[in-house]
């Protein structure tokens, strides 16, 4: 797994990015070598906020977590990374109920993590379907028709690209983009 350690406002220590490395190298051989792993470090306020990506393939775990103390911070995004992981190999050999030639357990070490033996992952259930007609719009159109609506997100169709995007309001106030990349 390719890993890129990048720190915002903070210069990061090299044993901090030794541990770090150390830490998602129990995941190599989960994600493989095509697997990317982005961790950002921003302190603001003397509060250091961990955000870590993992892309392989077409799945994409992120994890966000702001703490005082940094490697703090570190130990509960690993713990939130494979506890995401793991719901979703759940839900994988649910769907699939065939044996799959990777072996998970080597990933977890149990007294690092104090998950629940016999773990249940709850169905998911769509409860409602909605459709509805989209119009071409510009970015700043679709976030001005998100709030009129009083919606987290909005989907529309981008009348720059032609393809369908996705804005969506962030915990911070600001506004995120969602669009479409063919791999």
């Amino acid at each position: 797994m390719k890993i890129t350690i990048t720190g915002r406002k903070v210069n990061l220590r090299d044993s901090f990015k030794e541990r770090v490395n150390k830490k998602l190298a129990k995941f190599d051989k989960f994600f493989g070598d095509d697997a990317e792993a982005n961790v950002t470090v921003t302190l603001e306020k003397n509060r250091y906020s961990i955000e870590l990506t993992i892309r392989s393939n077409s799945y994409i775990y992120r994890v966000e977590h702001t703490s005082v103390d940094l490697d703090e911070a570190l130990d509960i995004i690993v713990e939130k990374i494979s506890r995401q992981i793991r719901k979703n190999k759940t839900k994988i050999e649910r769907r699939h109920r065939a044996a799959t030639p990777l072996n998970f357990d080597y990933i977890y070490d149990k007294d690092d993590y104090s998950e629940e033996e016999n773990y249940e992952e709850p169905d998911y259930q769509v409860v409602r379907t909605k459709k509805f007609p989209i119009k071409p719009m510009d970015v700043e159109e679709a976030i001005l028709q998100m709030n009129l609506i009083g919606h987290q997100f909005f989907m529309f169709l981008n009348v720059d690209t032609s393809e369908i995007n996705v804005v969506y309001a962030r915990k911070d106030g600001n506004y995120g983009l969602l669009e479409p990349e063919n791999r």
